[in-house]
């Protein structure tokens, strides 16, 4: 924490088991894009998919990009990969991190659903945990998805838990463009 009238970069955390996290991180994105910072999105688990904020980034380039580091969806939907190549992408989506955080590119680095690469098992949870504590004092760095552990929250400065309360998924609405994707 810093005394009250000076800036730092921040760990910011969206987690819970409600819909937005992504959606929550993007919205930083944009705000960090209008005051003309650079910002980078790597996504982790997700790969498969054409989301629409992969076009909406291309429309923002070069403030603001998106690189896919997952294999899509782990275990779920189609998944028919071998979990070794699910770890291989998610340990070389960390290591692209540290090189994008450490590059002195960004203001701002993303880090899509890392939270579910580590409690899948893809990535350790010291290896995030000593990326966080290598982060430059100016970057803000945002990391999103389900099940943040007590070690990550403790070390955020600013934790946000989105509450599921209902979602037409359950109704037997399937995802929506522009919406879900």
């Amino acid at each position: 924490m810093t005394p009250a009238g000076k800036t730092t970069g921040l760990v910011i955390v969206h987690t819970g088991n409600g819909k937005g996290k992504t959606t929550a991180a993007l919205g930083l994105a944009l705000r960090a894009v209008g005051h003309d910072f650079r910002v980078i999105m790597i996504q982790f688990v997700k790969g498969t998919w054409h989301t629409g904020e992969l076009d909406s980034a291309k429309r923002l380039a070069p403030h603001l990009e998106i690189l896919t580091a997952g294999r899509g969806f782990y275990k779920i939907l189609d998944d028919q990969l071998p979990p070794e190549e699910h770890r291989q992408a998610a340990r070389e989506g960390l290591a692209l991190a540290r090189e994008k955080m450490k590059s002195g590119d960004y203001k701002m680095v993303i880090l899509d659903e890392v939270n579910v690469a580590v409690s899948l098992g893809l990535l350790s949870l010291d290896d995030l945990l000593a990326l966080v504590d290598e982060k430059p004092p100016d970057l803000h760095l945002v990391l999103t998805g389900r099940g943040a552990v007590p070690d990550l929250i403790t070390k955020a400065d600013l934790v946000t838990e989105m509450v599921l309360v209902k979602h037409p998924y359950d109704s037997g609405v399937d995802a929506q463009k522009g919406v879900d994707f």
